[in-house]
């Protein structure tokens, strides 16, 4: 079994519960174990490293070194959170000064860290860790003829990091969807930000950068769009009525998170995923679901590539 120190963020605890308990049900299929950081913190999330970047980054640094004490690696399924503990990470490895001031800071906590622990996404976890072919191997109720837009947003893989992940044409997240026998459509804008807290700032240019994302989506023949952000998660969906109101539009599309298809697929109750809680109901996945098993089994064998 495969151990991780989990690092939920504040999200998941709150709007993103889906996410939350759908990773862990997923995780538990793979032969992966999750130990939630003990009395973790908040990463300081996009906007308090726009305003104090060294006590952002000092607040990173105690979950890491608290990670460490447990002599586990980190996973974080918040797109937001996985970046800054990333880059936290990377930059006390480099920056000798730094360590030293994060250090002086995490006494005050009896800790200390060396910097022996790596961070990862939850998606990375699950196609480099446990790899594709043993997703493909838990599969009972695959989710034929769905399909799936794939949104990245622009926190999973920027910026570019040391490991390759930043890579401009990735397909690690169309791989997934392919390996839980979904259709990943071409979405052009699959790499481009939802708007992110801009909504609070200046709603219309934010209702527009929605609207354009939706409505590729829509026009690529995506019948449902699945995420691993759970701002992007709550922007996409909460926000399609302001963006039909705003631009004469009359979008409806489910957004989910891939954790619950990836359950989905896995014959895991659909309520135990979370389903049920979206206010743009996923019926077309649901109707995957009912499908007998035994049927929909003998569609999914096609190869699926690597990340």
């Amino acid at each position: 079994m495969k151990r991780y120190a989990y690092y939920p963020g504040c999200s998941l605890e709150t709007m993103a519960a889906s996410y939350h308990i759908s990773a862990v049900e997923t995780a538990a299929k793979l032969d992966v174990a999750f130990e939630e950081i003990e009395d973790w913190n908040c990463c300081g999330a996009t906007a308090y490293s726009a305003i104090d970047e060294l006590l952002a980054q000092t607040l990173c640094s105690r979950n890491l070194a608290i990670a460490e004490q447990a002599g586990l690696n980190v996973v974080a399924p918040c797109s937001a959170c996985f970046k800054n503990l990333y880059f936290a990470n990377e930059h006390l490895k480099a920056d000798p000064d730094l360590a030293e001031h994060m250090n002086f800071a995490l006494e005050a906590d009896d800790l200390h860290y060396r910097g022996s622990v790596s961070v990862q996404h939850l998606m990375h976890v699950f196609v480099n860790d446990v790899g594709l072919e043993a997703i493909k191997r838990q599969v009972t109720h695959p989710l034929t003829g769905l399909k799936v837009a794939a949104y990245y947003g622009c926190q999973l893989i920027r910026p570019r990091r040391h490991d390759g992940g930043g890579e401009e044409g990735p397909r690690f997240f169309e791989d997934l969807m392919t390996a839980i026998g979904a259709t990943p459509v071409r979405f052009g804008y699959t790499l481009r930000c939802c708007g992110a807290s801009l909504i609070a700032t200046n709603r219309k240019v934010a209702l527009g950068m929605l609207r354009d994302l939706l409505r590729d989506a829509k026009l690529a023949g995506a019948e449902v769009i699945a995420t691993a952000c759970p701002l992007c998660q709550y922007n996409l969906e909460c926000y399609q009525g302001d963006v039909n109101r705003e631009f004469g539009t009359d979008i409806s599309i489910p957004v989910v998170y891939f954790t619950q298809l990836m359950g989905a697929a896995m014959g895991i109750r659909p309520k135990s995923l979370g389903f049920g809680r979206e206010l743009i109901p996923a019926e077309p996945v649901l109707a995957c679901v009912a499908r007998k098993p035994a049927a929909a089994k003998t569609s999914l064998g096609s190869k699926v590539g690597k990340p």
